[in-house]
């Protein structure tokens, strides 16, 4: 992903601990006013969220998005199920993929690209433990040889 005009609102660190991401698409939000306004201050979690595809259309549910300060009426419910803007050929792809087992569609980001809120969603398959155990134990293994090029850099 280029970061030409792109503000980062969300990211969903969760979801890489717990899946392996297969495919990213790139999806819209449709939103309400306040709503947009209250992503323009970070005010956004995706921790707990997940989408769902019904009747041809896609839907993030579980989005956390907090009311705005300013919106007094106009703010909607902070947990309301929101659509996603996608092709037609996107979502069927995505519908066939997750009649497989074990294989789900997560939110990984949200973000700002040229003034457009997008959300950056995953075809994932879960993770066992032993798989978990893996990745911290590569992830160790990478610290601690940069931590080793540091300290001989610095002699």
């Amino acid at each position: 992903m280029k970061h030409e005009g792109i503000k980062l609102i969300a990211n969903n660190k969760k979801a890489y601990h717990d899946y392996f991401i297969l495919e990213k698409y790139e999806a819209g939000i449709a939103l309400a006013g306040t709503e947009v306004k209250s992503l323009r201050a970070g005010k956004c979690s995706i921790k707990e969220a997940y989408v769902r595809i019904e009747n041809g259309e896609i839907f993030v549910v579980g989005m956390n998005i907090s009311p705005y300060e300013q919106g007094n009426i106009f703010n909607k419910d902070p947990l309301r199920v929101r659509k996603l803007l996608m092709h037609k050929s996107e979502i069927g792809k995505l519908a066939g993929a997750t009649s497989e087992k074990t294989m789900t569609i997560m939110p990984l980001q949200v973000y700002f690209k040229n003034g457009r809120a997008k959300l950056e969603i995953g075809l994932a398959k879960g993770k066992k433990n032993y798989d978990k155990r893996e990745t911290i134990a590569k992830h160790d293994a990478q610290r601690d040889i940069e931590r080793a090029l540091k300290m001989n850099n610095r002699c």
